[in-house]
């Protein structure tokens, strides 16, 4: 096999984004994640401080979303989301773009709105992902955004918010991968429920996944590597 254990699992970040989720859930969230050593929890905004709290001092990462999940903030809120985030202790920042405007091709206001974002991120030494929502968009809009990321220097493309019509499909990966720029990463996120599909996604050059069955899926992985299985609170679906 051509991966390991820890290879899988940190490109799982794991989704707390369910708006009914409980503080406790969101606890359990994040425990859950620290015990399968993900790369990230993406969770609600208002609990990220004390996501950051909980997993300080470990290798998963605080992240959380902004201008989510419809993309219709405006620029100048989604800039202070950002700030914000930042001030929180988020290290990746996962933000939905103007939809509406996307499909609109005001691709001036797309490419401000994108970078406002960015900018404030990298300052502060943080990464970003993109989210276009695909399920809305045809395959130009999705090439001309990728080309965007990658002249505002994006971390990561990303497929979906787990809340729109549909998610992650295999050929719009392979569309984003093959249209991003190399320095440009790919993120899937909605219907990746299973170990096998991440295998199939990270073939395609795919190096994060959103996901709400983070248990279920690497100890999936455990099992094909013969590895015992780990034992931890599993709380409700995320969001992806």
């Amino acid at each position: 096999m051509d991966y390991t254990y820890t290879d899988i699992a940190k490109m799982i970040d794991h989704s707390l984004l369910m708006p009914n989720m409980t503080q406790s859930d969101l606890e359990s969230g994040c425990e859950l994640a620290l015990a399968f050593d993900v790369a990230s929890v993406c969770i609600m905004p208002y609990y990220l401080r004390r996501c950051a709290e909980i997993l300080a001092g470990s290798t998963v990462m605080p992240s959380t979303t902004i201008g989510f999940p419809h993309g219709g903030h405006t620029t100048a809120i989604k800039a202070a989301e950002a700030r914000q985030a930042v001030d929180d202790g988020c290290q990746e920042l996962d933000m939905v773009v103007n939809i509406s405007k996307v499909l609109s091709n005001d691709w001036e206001y797309v490419r401000n709105d994108i970078r406002a974002v960015i900018e404030v991120a990298h300052e502060a030494e943080r990464k970003v992902k993109v989210i276009f929502e695909n399920c809305y968009l045809e395959n130009a809009h999705k090439i001309k955004l990728c080309e965007i990321c990658g002249e505002l220097g994006a971390d990561w493309v990303k497929t979906s918010t787990g809340y729109g019509t549909g998610g992650a499909t295999m050929e719009d990966l392979a569309l984003m991968r093959k249209h991003a720029p190399e320095h440009v990463a790919v993120k899937a996120a909605g219907g990746v429920r299973d170990f096998p599909t991440i295998l199939k996604v990270r073939e395609l050059g795919v190096s994060r996944v959103g996901a709400s069955r983070t248990q279920g899926m690497l100890n999936e992985c455990r099992e094909a590597l013969g590895l015992a299985p780990l034992a931890a609170p599993e709380g409700p679906a995320g969001g992806y």
